[in-house]
């Protein structure tokens, strides 16, 4: 009878927490809303209110009347009479397109409906097609290079000149401009690169099998055993055993020769494809229009951070060799398979912190609720749950969040958070429509889809966050914020559409917040009775994050510069391996591990193919802007109106070194991003130091 009276009492005390707190910890932290989630009507509407996608048979029918407007706005822009700015009609054409594809891409991968998302597939190939036509139609390429080159014929503002040059760009990247031979060629390398990619990407997460009798008896039965084989895959690189690290790193990262051949013919086809189209090298496609903008700048950038990390690395290694001596006073010198063990042993117990513990203060909910009041503070825009209609969603967990500020809609974020069968697990944002001015005057308000892998709130106990879940929430929610805060002229550059390495920089950003005690010291609650972390456990928890920061900034240092060297020339005889040792010896504190390759693990290599950077750029990017700007007051209105109104709002519409050295008022070089990473290494390992003192 006790025990009954206890979890009743439970009960009644987490209901009654979740009605006391705002609407969003209402809605994201009970279970019962998700069936209220939908308003029922006699009349259903379609996915994303498109009424009619109400049934798989839609993606036919919204595609045909794609392709019908696209040839319409093809023969206008072809035609010398036109009587609007080419820059306008491209955008018409891109809207039209990606309002189609977007969709369809994300539905055929998160909808739990075969037919629907089979039909979205087939939605995607089609248009896939289409954009491969229209980038080789000469007459609408004719029209927007005369238009770029020699001006339009109507008036132009400098975003309507930038827009275009991006187009210009995009078909130039394609070959258009070369001969029929030539093009063929391009067409021929691109799908030869795609589809090679898609077999290099499925290979890395491959477990490796080996014969058992090579590893010492005591090891074998550390991994999975199948009749005289082992299988080794990446999470036995967790393992709290010396030899079994060692032995998994050296199995698992083995030179495998039909896997290096694939990354080889991959580079050498990107190497190719680059010349043909009139650059130097991938890297200087890649990096067009980018905040990098050339590879040169970038080798400036990998070449100071690689002078500056090893004396702050050299601190990091040695404390995870003393926490290896602890354990095994007569172990081996510390190796690159201690590293990601023994700085997963330091988080969790440097600071003494129960982290399950502390997740029970972070539920979904309050972080909605925490993000609504920064970006309340910073933007004066607020988030609010939006009523749907029966057919709007793809699944009943889903909810829709309307962003407003003082005057009107901003755009909608479709929150796909908990996990189901099916769902690929990934964290991820998706642009479903951009943002644009239309003809008529009126503006085409964004609509994104933010998709995490959370667990779902049961009926006593909401959906907690661990320390690293909040981080991709809030990062997550940068990406959404651009997309609706990014109010710009054309689609083709709303938002998170710009270069790879500023689109990451507000989303990064928002890890500066979410690892300030300022600001979790106002969006934690207990889940149950209301109580907030006391502020000591709260630096700790911030702490946590910047335990062995230099290392981490290393081995993203390797990768990166990695990325930058195998497109900046082909790697002699197809030797990938080789160009890894060199780069491995040049950057990394730690020796190399003879016959291993990373390299032909890492996925990065095909979706961020010359790219990789953008990750460490954006971070030294980000890290400027919040030392300079949030670091003194993370709610100050002040700071979030301008960087929403000098960053945000341009989205891709202006060039992004030119965006950041307005905003920053200086030049961005590279001496300055670099400097600002090591500056920030020194900053958190003074904090966690400190801190340690303490404990």
């Amino acid at each position: 009878m006790y025990q009954m009276l206890t979890r009743v009492s439970c009960n009644r005390e987490f209901r009654r927490s979740v009605s006391s707190l705002g609407p969003l910890a209402a809605a994201f932290n009970n279970k019962q809303n998700f069936s209220m989630n939908i308003l029922w009507e006699k009349d259903k509407t379609g996915l994303f209110n498109v009424p009619e996608l109400a049934t798989s048979s839609g993606f036919r029918i919204i595609k045909e009347k794609c392709f019908e407007t696209c040839k319409q706005l093809v023969a206008e822009a072809s035609n010398p009479g036109r009587q609007r700015n080419v820059a306008v009609i491209f955008d018409d054409l891109s809207d039209e397109l990606c309002r189609v594809a977007d969709l369809s891409e994300f539905i055929r991968l998160a909808h739990p409906d075969q037919s629907f998302a089979s039909a979205a597939q087939e939605a995607c190939i089609e248009v896939s097609a289409l954009v491969e036509e229209l980038n080789t139609n000469l007459a609408i390429y004719t029209a927007l290079n005369s238009s770029v080159n020699n001006g339009d014929k109507f008036p132009e503002t400098e975003v309507d000149k930038h827009v275009a040059l991006l187009f210009l760009q995009d078909f130039q990247q394609c070959g258009i401009h070369l001969e029929e031979r030539e093009r063929q060629k391009v067409v021929e390398l691109t799908d030869r690169i795609l589809r090679a990619g898609q077999v290099f990407s499925a290979n890395c997460q491959v477990a490796r099998a080996v014969k058992a009798n090579i590893l010492p008896k005591q090891l074998r039965g550390q991994f999975h055993v199948e009749g005289e084989s082992i299988i080794v895959s990446g999470h036995n690189l967790d393992s709290p055993s010396d030899m079994t690290r060692e032995a998994a790193y050296k199995i698992y990262y083995w030179r495998e020769g039909t896997q290096e051949a694939i990354l080889s013919q991959i580079l050498e086809d990107r190497h190719n494809l680059a010349r043909l189209c009139g650059y130097n090298t991938f890297s200087h496609r890649a990096l067009c229009h980018s905040l990098a903008e050339t590879p040169e700048n970038l080798q400036q950038f990998h070449s100071i951070l690689g002078c500056g990390l090893p004396d702050r690395v050299k601190k990091d290694h040695e404390a995870m060799l003393n926490m290896k001596k602890k354990l095994n006073p007569l172990c081996q010198p510390l190796a690159v398979w201690d590293v990601p063990y023994y700085s997963a042993q330091a988080r969790a117990n440097w600071f003494k912190l129960d982290i399950e513990k502390v997740s029970e203060y972070f539920s979904l909910g309050v972080a909605m609720e925490g993000l609504n009041d920064l970006f309340k503070s910073l933007y004066g825009v607020r988030l609010e749950v939006e009523p749907t209609v029966d057919g709007e969603l793809w699944s009943p967990d889903v909810f829709k969040l309307a962003v407003r500020d003082d005057t009107s809609l901003l755009g909608y974020i479709y929150c796909d958070f908990f996990t189901r069968p099916g769902k690929p697990y990934q964290d991820c944002h998706f642009t479903i429509r951009g943002g644009r001015q239309r003809y008529d005057g009126t503006y085409q308000d964004p609509v994104v889809v933010l998709m995490l892998n959370l667990s779902p709130p049961g009926w006593r106990t909401p959906t907690l966050l661990s320390p690293a879940a909040l981080d991709n929430l809030f990062h997550e929610m940068g990406h959404a914020m651009h997309s609706m805060l990014g109010r710009t002229k054309y689609q083709h550059v709303t938002g998170t559409r710009c270069s790879t390495d500023f689109a990451e920089v507000p989303s990064t950003l928002m890890e500066y917040f979410a690892s300030d005690p300022r600001v979790l010291a106002r969006i934690n609650k207990h889940y149950k009775t209301g109580e907030s972390l006391p502020s000591d456990v709260i630096e700790k928890l911030c702490a946590t994050k910047k335990i062995f920061a230099g290392v981490e900034l290393q081995a993203q240092l390797v990768f990166s510069s990695l990325d930058q060297e195998y497109h900046r020339e082909i790697p002699k005889n197809g030797d990938t391996t080789a160009v890894l040792e060199r780069i491995h010896q040049t950057y990394h504190s730690l020796p190399y591990v003879p016959n291993t390759a990373p390299q032909l693990r890492f996925s990065h290599l095909i979706g961020y193919g010359a790219r990789y950077y953008s990750y460490l750029f954006a971070k030294s990017v980000a890290s400027a802007i919040w030392q300079k700007n949030f670091q003194s007051d993370p709610y100050s209105d002040t700071a979030g109106k301008r960087y929403r109104e000098e960053c945000l709002s341009h989205g891709g519409g202006k060039r992004s070194l030119l965006l950041v050295s307005d905003y920053l008022q200086e030049q961005i070089k590279p001496l300055q991003l670099a400097t600002a990473l090591l500056n920030e290494v020194d900053e958190k390992s003074h904090t966690v130091e400190n801190l340690l003192r303490k404990t």
